[in-house]
């Protein structure tokens, strides 16, 4: 029995997609900026595409610049601005960004920036007043994620773009959890700066986008062609856009059916465990991304953290058949806590054991029922193993 339960890592692209891509690939192949019929052919389905991605969030298509993915949406928004100055301004992030988002900021604030990390609370949530405070005179943007892809809180955007905008100052978020789960809508949302991934949507790895709304001026990172409205150089990946633009129709089109169907199944999973010892629900319960599942291992005192893990739980699930995710970090064979947890307030010990379980179009009823019995089965088995080492 196999279960994928790693949506927000990457989701499977759907066979329409897949269809789609091979079509474009095969027909369709010209350059979008030559002028002749190949290049027209190629042209149109990027337009389409563009609109098929501008609809999911109720936006002008020519306020969607295409990229390479969720990372370069980011890192066009923070360096697109920042590189407009001659002089180091001020920005304002959350402590529980993206590194797509925390580290273009982090070289930013080498090149003399000075940078606001707004604290969460336990729940990964930020509060409002906070940004209130953080905005300066010379406060050029703020980047908050929507939602948060390893503990699943969404933040308050509506609010707290409306703060930025009422004091002069650029919003950017990451919706790239979002899109397509929960509806977005730029008419409304006062937000300058949105980044998108295909590959979290059901469409193909290596695209995105960024919407810039028309009141946004850009520095772009590429020089080049000046393709993508002199955005984004670079001769566009015209299949791959295609399976973006129809992944994200697919989105808009069921999302109405969709999202409640796996918010019961969340809820499900959240109250399967809700009594297993040493597992501990982090993020928010309310707001929180309809797909998302999170935990921490927490083994009892005599146990050494660092020998049950959130990735020993991702080893022990996949020898079962099952994917999930772990919130800790691996860097050079030595184990970090999650910086994400460590913001919310938790102590080294329980950020040892963040785990993830994100649900997807596949996932049923009976998949959530077998992976909380396997993972109460592998939690029985190896904390009363350790605690009985210790005792021997």
């Amino acid at each position: 029995m196999q279960i994928y339960l790693d949506y927000s890592a990457t989701t499977p692209p759907r066979a329409e997609v897949i269809s789609l891509m091979q079509r474009v690939m095969s027909q369709q192949w010209g350059n979008p900026s030559s002028i002749h019929e190949w290049g027209q052919r190629a042209a149109m389905i990027l337009e389409r595409s563009r609109i098929q991605v501008a609809h999911l969030i109720n936006a002008p298509p020519e306020s969607m610049i295409f990229t390479s993915g969720g990372t370069e949406a980011d890192n066009l928004a923070i360096m697109g601005v920042a590189r407009q100055y001659t002089q180091p301004q001020h920005l304002i992030i959350s402590a529980v960004e993206h590194s797509a988002i925390a580290e273009p900021v982090r070289m930013l604030e080498q090149w003399g920036w000075q940078v606001t990390r707004l604290p969460v609370d336990s729940r990964g949530r930020l509060h409002p007043l906070d940004l209130q405070a953080a905005i300066q005179p010379n406060t050029v943007l703020v980047s908050i994620i929507y939602g948060q892809s390893e503990v699943g809180t969404l933040q308050p955007i509506e609010i707290l773009g409306q703060i930025a905008r009422a004091h002069g100052v650029l919003f950017h978020t990451d919706a790239v959890q979002v899109a397509g789960r929960l509806p977005l809508d730029m008419q409304q949302l006062p937000v300058d700066l949105l980044s998108l991934s295909s590959h979290k949507l059901y469409g193909p790895q290596g695209v995105g986008a960024l919407y810039v709304r028309d009141t946004v001026r850009l520095t772009p990172l590429l020089a080049g062609g000046g393709q993508e409205f002199q955005l984004r150089s670079g001769t566009q990946a015209v299949p791959t856009l295609a399976g973006f633009g129809l992944a994200c129709q697919l989105a808009a089109q069921e999302m109405a059916s969709e999202t409640p169907r796996l918010i019961g199944l969340r809820d499900r999973l959240f109250d399967l465990l809700a009594d297993v010892p040493y597992l501990l629900p982090t993020g928010d319960r309310l707001n929180r991304l309809p797909h998302h599942v999170s935990f921490s291992v927490v083994p009892p005192k005599p146990i050494d953290p660092a020998t049950l893990t959130g990735k020993t739980l991702v080893r022990q699930l996949n020898l079962a058949g099952i994917g999930i995710s772990a919130g800790s970090a691996c860097s050079s064979g030595k184990l970090s806590p999650s910086p994400v947890l460590l913001a919310m307030g938790y102590d080294e010990k329980t950020a040892l054991g963040g785990i993830r379980f994100t649900l997807g179009r596949d996932t049923t009823e009976a998949d959530i029922d077998w992976t909380a019995m396997v993972l109460k089965q592998v939690l029985e088995r190896l904390i009363p193993n350790q605690l009985l080492a210790l005792s021997v």
